[in-house]
């Protein structure tokens, strides 16, 4: 199956886009072996071979959660520049 010039003038038409004649021949024919290429594919025998969503095995790796002492707050908020309430104060950014 081809791709003709009226279907890519009017893909173009519904893509706000525009050709020159040698472009629209050059993306024409581009068009076509990409449809071709994509129609080899399906003729591709798959037969016992088990879709996959990803090339690698993916598995979720949890670790145990473990309750640890947290950072001491005034070490931390020793050095900034402005704080309020135990927490760093910066400068308003919405209105």
């Amino acid at each position: 199956m081809s791709v003709s010039k009226e279907e890519v003038k009017h893909l173009a038409k519904l893509s706000r886009l525009e050709f020159d004649d040698k472009s629209l021949d050059k993306i024409t024919n581009d068009l076509s072996s990409i449809v071709d290429f994509a129609n080899e594919l399906s003729n591709i025998n798959v037969d016992g071979v088990k879709p996959t969503a990803h090339i690698l095995d993916i598995k979720n790796v949890f670790r145990e959660d473990i309750v640890d002492k947290s950072y001491d707050r005034e070490e931390i908020l020793k050095n900034a520049p402005e704080k309020d309430a135990g927490c760093i104060s910066v400068p308003q950014t919405v209105e």
